[in-house]
């Protein structure tokens, strides 16, 4: 985590994890996992697009 990026780098990693959340809570093997990975993607999204409406 020492490692200096720049903004667009660090908004292709949000993205790359946000894409990455999508698909465990995707192939969550119980809803609580899947509850779980649905939270952090929602954060993700937020980070991303921060005027993106997040409502359940």
């Amino acid at each position: 985590m020492s490692e200096i990026v720049d903004a667009d780098e660090l908004l292709r990693r949000l993205r790359a994890a946000r894409d990455w959340a999508r698909v465990e809570e995707e192939n969550a093997a119980d809803e609580t996992k899947a509850t779980a990975y649905r939270a952090v993607r929602t954060v993700l999204d937020r980070l991303v697009d921060p005027t993106r409406r997040t409502d359940h």
